[in-house]
């Protein structure tokens, strides 16, 4: 419930202002792995995602995501599908981005829902975010599961020679779970749609091992 009146919110808003102006997008990617902050999401088996997102000049936008997820040896994880909308601009060289995400995972399993709001800033390449959790789904009382996790990630991305490369670090922190608290960095390159990633985290046993990615992705105006 709680889910639906942020984001309910932050859509209406959305969609009263600029709309003159609106521009619709797609995406679309293929990828060896879903990596997201240094964990594998599929038992690292390959992933197809994609996401349609409403922006104006604004300023302001709103999207959504989807993706095959699966977890804990399960073969069969459903599906994740994040919806999310925020405000970002520029001012003097400094980039800003600020909205609410909320990810959900409606066939299994259902009880890892989350929301968080978000913030970052970007300027001569670098790029620093801080994600907060503000709502857990009902019932999820795991020491790993509850709201106050932080998440801090920081980047740094350049070209040169029409290839884009990118550097980051991240940094979980579980409210309350200390031991489940962790971090992890990686490095990847892209051209043309196709993209080479290595990321690896510092927790213990086969989910802090070295993992590469190859994907592929294009985006299409609607």
């Amino acid at each position: 419930m709680k889910n639906s009146i942020v984001l309910a919110t932050a859509v209406a808003s959305v969609l009263t202002s600029g709309i003159a102006a609106a521009e619709l997008t797609a995406n679309a990617a293929i990828s060896s792995n879903y990596i997201w902050r240094g964990i594998t999401q599929t038992n690292d088996q390959a992933a197809g995602m994609g996401g349609v997102d409403w922006s104006g000049d604004s300023g302001l936008y709103v999207g959504t995501w989807v993706s095959n997820v699966a977890f804990g040896g399960s073969g069969n994880g459903g599906y994740e599908m994040d919806v999310y909308a925020g405000y970002g601009g520029e001012v003097g060289g400094f980039g800003y981005d600020l909205g609410v995400i909320s990810y959900q995972y409606p066939v299994d399993p259902t009880n890892l829902n989350f929301t968080e709001v978000y913030a970052s800033g970007s300027m001569v390449g670098v790029t620093v975010g801080l994600w907060y959790t503000v709502d857990k789904a009902a019932g999820l009382e795991d020491p790993a599961g509850n709201d106050d996790d932080i998440y801090l990630y920081g980047s740094y991305d350049f070209s040169a020679s029409d290839i884009d490369y990118s550097v980051y670090i991240g940094n979980y922190d579980f409210d309350a779970c200390d031991t489940c608290d962790y971090t992890h960095y990686g490095a990847s390159i892209g051209k043309d749609g196709f993209g080479f990633a290595v990321d690896q985290n510092d927790l213990d046993g086969d989910v802090g091992n070295v993992r590469f990615t190859v994907s592929y992705s294009k985006d299409f105006a609607l």
